[in-house]
């Protein structure tokens, strides 16, 4: 349909709503259930059953088969169907992580989805664009993805950048009227605005004509780009691990081939023995327990309201070096409050906490009634985006939350909408970073026009020509410049963030040209807003510290009030610089590099100066986590090694190119994230510390069996059935294994640091090696006192290897030794373990399964024996970091 034709009244009509109240909860959910989410085709999913049929593709797997397949047609047949029932219980285990995995990063996609602001009930309210429904109202502003097609009903200065749809660079600029021309490409339909085009400049409202493939979007298929997941740095390393233990695996079995064939062991035998041992040198769980440790520990984070957009952000949250913060909402509580007023060279206090609309006005220490404090108030209620409501029973802010504290300081002079209403906004040049400030062209019922302008001091105050007082409107002088100086420098020694306004009166008739509407200006006054620090944040940068993590404090406000907010949560230590935005500037990328490992606090700066110090940090050798809310904090956040977004005041600009979502906007919470990605890593090396040394015990002590001459002392099933039970429960539960207490006590992790880095290859080979010794020293022990019992020998060392395992695993779960942990603590392992216990005596002890794995009873001395030897691995390691 033409919608760029249709006028409000036919809109409201065609789509069945009033666009002053928006859609009801039952209509939006009626709509939805009839015409579907608001999302794109995901196209066609793999089959559940070729998932399945994935799992045995891997090489060793298909070799284990063919031997399976030899074994039967040789007729050993409990063999064949042993190997057969392993593989396919293995195969099963890896299909049910891997749809464990899938589910997982579906719901973070789910959870990272762009949010849209609709009207529905009356009420602003936010919710997932995928719920969208034709006939709802929404609004637009600068940093949003359009959510759905619009017909937009009301635009300021709105303009959208269109270039994925109409190969457009030049953000178009779009108006509220209806369009009468046919036939109009998206590109000249200025009433309009497109799913997944970008908001760049003002706002706008908008009423939804189209959702998922409906949209102008939807229906080009080149558009709709699968994003394939990319492998994480840790899963490329451990592929190429793999490929080399393949290689190795293969030699493996030659080698044993070989040597059992020359000793005269029949050719078969040696063969599946072989296989067997190649097998067992090959850890193939340890992709999917990767995966799957990846994300669970990334749920783990969404309940620490962080949710982690790329995995790969996951490994680098442990080398992070420095944490670039945002001050306002992420340092502090976000909820401003204005406490200090300058006006006609008086300072006001104003009490009341937070968005509380108790509170008056007080003049050393007098409550005051001042009609120039009344329409200063009034005109910063009328320069604003913000809305007050209320939420059980508290009065919250729904926009800036500066521009609430100037709403809530308006209430508590009695200030309502009613007031408000008597103006009309007729034109808005709104505010970004870069120009911090935002001004509005307001009529009142006499059709006098004016401008509102607040914003930054040091930006508006060079363009007021002009102040009131007592006599009237009067050129600016000297003397009230230093006053308004020292008003503000007393505000920002108190850690109050400034905000000028000011007005211009318009001739009739005027031009609205917005360079010279900004020009000047009439001073009115200067409001003195607190944000106090956030409680939790202050022991978070101590945590840092101790973690060997920097962390800066970035922000616009004034250079003394971010030293006084930076100083209170102990983030500057004596000696500590801060740097302006106009001294970023003046300096080179190789300038800054020298001096920024002395900055704590960038004051004053722009999203462009955050490129800088981002690159300059890098410059340095440092990891760097960088956060950001705004569409111009996008470079500095992509060009971070952990680009950090806020949740909940975030642009879904800023979203997509992070690495992290902070759903809370706390500083704290980054920290959290840090600690955990260092407990995920952890929890990495741990298990592939215990596959790769229980591996290593099964394969030297079948090759030394081999070289003394001895048979062997374990069957193919046997070192099947190991793999499955005994390294598969214990080492899923390591993945999900608690921080230890030193995690964010030890210095940030080298990103160049390797698999084996920090002991772990000695470790892996030492274990590996005394665990294939007591389990050689068991086999020889039983055949030299039994050597016609060739299957009691083989049960010992089974036992021995297993028990071996067991007892090792607990090892694996600090970097310093078995004694500095609770084992109890993991209640995962625990019953990991106990379950592989009682696997172990169901294989030995019931009579069906010993003929399949060639076992027998154990008496009570054998028990006290096999667990002796078990533990010394442990034991002789255990006081030991190395």
């Amino acid at each position: 349909m033409n919608w760029y034709q249709w006028n409000e009244e036919k809109l409201q009509e065609k789509l069945g709503v009033d666009i002053d109240k928006g859609l009801s909860t039952k209509d939006a959910e009626n709509r939805l259930n009839k015409f579907g989410p608001n999302v794109f085709d995901d196209g066609k999913k793999t089959p559940l059953w070729l998932v399945f049929i994935k799992q045995f593709q891997d090489f060793m797997v298909l070799v284990l088969l063919a031997a399976t397949l030899v074994s039967g047609l040789l007729g050993e047949y409990v063999d064949a169907i042993a190997i057969m029932i392993i593989v396919l219980i293995n195969g099963c285990i890896g299909f049910f992580q891997e749809q464990k995995a899938e589910k997982s990063l579906a719901k973070l996609k789910e959870l990272s989805a762009p949010m849209a602001n609709v009207l529905r009930n009356e009420k602003w309210e936010k919710v997932p664009s995928s719920e969208l429904v034709v006939g709802d109202v929404i609004k637009v502003t600068s940093g949003d993805r359009v959510s759905a097609d619009l017909r937009v009903i009301k635009s300021t200065s709105l303009e959208i950048e269109e270039s994925a749809l109409t190969g457009e660079s030049v953000p178009a600029s779009k108006h509220a009227t209806a369009m009468t021309k046919d036939g109009l490409e998206p590109a000249d339909q200025k009433n309009m605005a497109f799913m997944g085009t970008l908001v760049t400049r003002g706002s706008g409202i908008g009423v939804v004509v189209g959702t998922g493939m409906k949209t102008a979007m939807g229906q080009i298929a080149d558009l709709l780009v699968n994003t394939e997941q990319q492998q994480t740095p840790l899963e490329r390393k451990l592929a190429e691990l793999g490929k080399l233990l393949i290689v190795i695996a293969l030699l493996l079995t030659v080698f044993v081939v070989i040597v059992g064939v020359w000793q005269g062991h029949p050719l078969y035998n040696m063969f599946l023995a072989g296989v067997s041992l190649a097998v067992a040198a090959i850890p193939e769980g340890l992709p999917a327990i990767v995966t799957v440790a990846l994300s669970l520990g990334v749920q783990r984070m969404i309940r620490k309201k962080a949710i982690v957009r790329k995995l790969s952000a996951v490994e680098t949250l442990g080398s992070a070096s420095v944490i670039c913060s945002d001050k306002t909402g992420t340092m502090t509580e976000n909820r401003m409050t204005v406490k200090q007023i300058y006006l006609d060279n008086d300072i006001f206090d104003v009490t009341g906490q937070g968005y509380d609309l108790k509170g008056e006005f007080q003049l050393d220490g007098k409550k005051v009634d001042d009609p120039s404090l009344d329409s200063m108030l009034l005109y910063g209620a009328i320069c604003n985006h913000a809305t007050l409501m209320k939420k059980k029973g508290n009065w919250m802010i729904d926009g800036d939350p500066t521009e609430g504290a100037l709403l809530v300081a308006a209430r508590k002079a009695n200030i309502t909408i009613e007031d408000t209403n008597q103006f009309t906004i007729i034109h808005e040049i709104p505010f970004d970073s870069d120009r911090k400030r935002m001004s509005v062209v307001v009529e009142d019922k006499q059709k006098n026009q004016f401008v509102i302008t607040k914003g930054a001091p040091d930006v508006l105050l060079p363009r007021m020509n002009y102040v009131t007082d007592a006599s009237g409107r009067r050129p600016l002088r000297t003397g009230d410049q230093k006053q308004m100086d020292q008003a503000i420098n007393n505000m920002a020694n108190q850690a109050l963030r400034t905000i000028a306004i000011g007005i211009k009166p318009l001739k009739k008739g005027q031009q609205f040209d917005d360079m010279l509407l900004e020009k000047d200006l009439t001073f009115i006054g200067i409001y003195g807003i607190i944000d106090p620090p956030r409680k939790e944040v202050k022991a978070a940068i101590a945590e840092c510290r101790e973690a060997g993590i920097k962390t800066v404090m970035i922000t616009g406000d004034h250079a003394k009030t971010a030293y006084a907010i930076a100083d209170q949560l102990k983030l500057i230590p004596k000696g500590g610089k801060v740097l302006e935005g106009h001294q970023l500037s003046n300096m080179t990328e190789e300038q800054l590099s020298d001096v920024i490992e002395d900055v704590y606090v960038f004051a004053r700066v722009t999203p462009e100066h955050k490129l800088k110090i981002v690159k300059a940090f890098q410059r340095n050798g440092h990891v760097v986590a960088m956060t950001g809310d705004g569409v111009n904090d996008a470079p500095a956040i992509k060009a971070s090694d952990i680009g950090v977004s806020m949740g909940y005041n975030g642009t879904d600009v800023a979203k997509e190119a992070s690495a992290l979502v902070l759903l809370d906007d706390n500083f704290a919470t980054i920290k959290s994230a840090i600690k955990e990605g260092r407990n995920i890593y952890e929890n990495i090396r741990k298990f592939i510390r215990y596959l790769l040394a229980s591996n290593v015990g099964e394969i030297l002590v079948m090759l030394f069996a081999m070289l003394l001459g001895m048979p062997l002392p374990l069957i193919p099933v046997q070192i099947l059935w190991v793999n499955l039970v005994t390294d598969g429960l214990p080492a899923m539960a390591l993945g999900l294994d608690q921080a230890e207490g030193d995690v964010m006590k030890r210095k940030p992790r080298d990103p160049k640091e390797g698999i084996f880095a920090r002991g772990l290859g000695f470790k892996i080979l030492s274990r590996g090696l005394m665990i294939g010794l007591v389990t050689l020293i068991a086999f020889i022990t039983a055949y030299q006192n039994n050597p016609d019992h060739l299957r009691y020998a083989q049960t010992i060392a089974f036992t021995t290897l297993v028990m071996a395992q067991l007892i090792h695993v607990f090892d694996c779960r600090s970097e310093h030794s078995i004694f500095s942990r609770n084992p109890f603590q993991n209640l995962y392992l625990v019953g990991a373990v106990i379950s592989s216990v009682l696997l172990l005596l169901v294989v030995i002890y019931f009579e069906p399964l010993q003929t399949v794995f060639n076992t027998m009873d154990l008496a009570l001395r054998d028990w006290i024996f096999i667990l002796a030897l078990s533990a010394i691995p442990t034991v002789l390691f255990g006081f030991t970091k190395k």
